[in-house]
């Protein structure tokens, strides 16, 4: 039976948002929330993933609320001039009005690169309103001088769509992927309103520092300013974002974290490699909270290895979807 979706506009301290919510929240499980990236909205940056079969298997015990930024859904109107768009701080304070407005308790965020940053952001100022973060081509980072002035001279709004596909993929990626390369183009340069656009991506230059910290285990570990649910950290091998989440990755709780690396795979992961994404993530859920070995995982294989996730035992199947010990499932309805 297919899963119905509902669209909302929802009314939030710092404007409205457009969310698109999938289901209906089962009983005190978390609800998964996604957050795209500059240039995407939610169906172009997740519509592979979640139509992949492992993410429906997965959808059919969750509810899934799809986030679009102020101004970056499907045919969303000019913002009128003279508009303030939020800072990525303030992008982060709107969740919590979507979770109220959507009786939500509390969420698994999924989200690439601006979102993920938006998402992190969230769960720092809301730890107990999520229960774990799938952070695809995150930056910790505030936007470096060198990299303000380059887009600066080279004409911010003139080179946007340029600008943008740099920001996903690496100039290899730019050559010799040329379908993916051409659809994308296409995408942000026709279906995104582009004067909202160059709002978003605005907003996302001028970001702060996350200004998180690695926690020294027994001495600051409730104290240091860092994630406190699990985070499982994906790039693709020859993302432009590798630096970026390596950086990120030295800075969480080496227990709570977990490196993703994929081979074969540049800056959408969500969308050259959604099997293997929908597997990591299906792990992910089955035990989060024993993500404790910070494993440095780089799959090239069609399976994911059962020590992916520490706590997975030799004896499951990775096609098995582990009802019985998917911690989520095993909540009251």
């Amino acid at each position: 039976q297919p899963i119905q979706s509902f669209e909302h506009d929802i009314e939030t301290p710092h404007g409205v948002l457009h969310v698109t919510m999938r289901g209906v929240p089962k009983g005190n499980r978390p609800v998964i929330l996604t957050y795209h990236d500059i240039g995407l909205n939610h169906k172009s940056c997740f519509n592979t993933l979640f139509n992949y079969e492992d993410m429906q298997e997965i959808t059919q015990h969750f509810a899934v609320v799809h986030v679009d930024a102020p101004g970056q859904q499907e045919g969303a109107p000019p913002f009128p001039s003279g508009y303030q768009y939020p800072t990525m701080d303030e992008l982060a304070e709107m969740l919590p009005s979507v979770m109220t407005q959507l009786k939500v308790n509390s969420v698994i965020g999924i989200g690439v690169g601006a979102g993920a940053y938006i998402l992190t952001r969230f769960a720092l100022n809301n730890p107990t309103l999520v229960e774990g973060l799938v952070l695809i081509n995150i930056d910790p980072c505030a936007e470096g001088w060198i990299d303000w002035a380059a887009s600066k001279l080279s004409g911010w709004t003139s080179n946007l769509v340029d600008i943008v596909m740099a920001h996903h993929f690496s100039t290899d990626e730019l050559t010799e992927n040329q379908e993916l390369i051409q659809t994308y183009r296409l995408h942000i340069a026709q279906d995104i309103n582009q004067d909202n656009l160059a709002l978003f991506c605005g907003s996302y230059q001028y970001r702060r520092d996350l200004e998180i910290e690695r926690p020294i285990v027994g001495l600051n570990e409730d104290t240091v300013n860092t994630l406190t649910c699990p985070a499982l950290l994906v790039v693709g091998d020859t993302s432009p974002a590798v630096e970026a989440v390596v950086e990120c990755n030295s800075r969480l709780n080496p227990t709570k974290t977990t490196l993703l690396k994929m081979a074969d795979c540049g800056g959408l992961p969500q969308v050259v490699q959604p099997g293997k994404l929908a597997e990591a993530f299906k792990y992910f859920c089955v035990a989060p909270p024993t993500l404790s070995s910070g494993t440095r995982v780089l799959l090239n294989s069609n399976r994911l290895p059962v020590h992916f996730c520490v706590g997975v035992k030799n004896t499951l199947a990775p096609s098995f979807f582990c009802l019985v010990c998917f911690s989520f499932l095993s909540r009251t309805v």
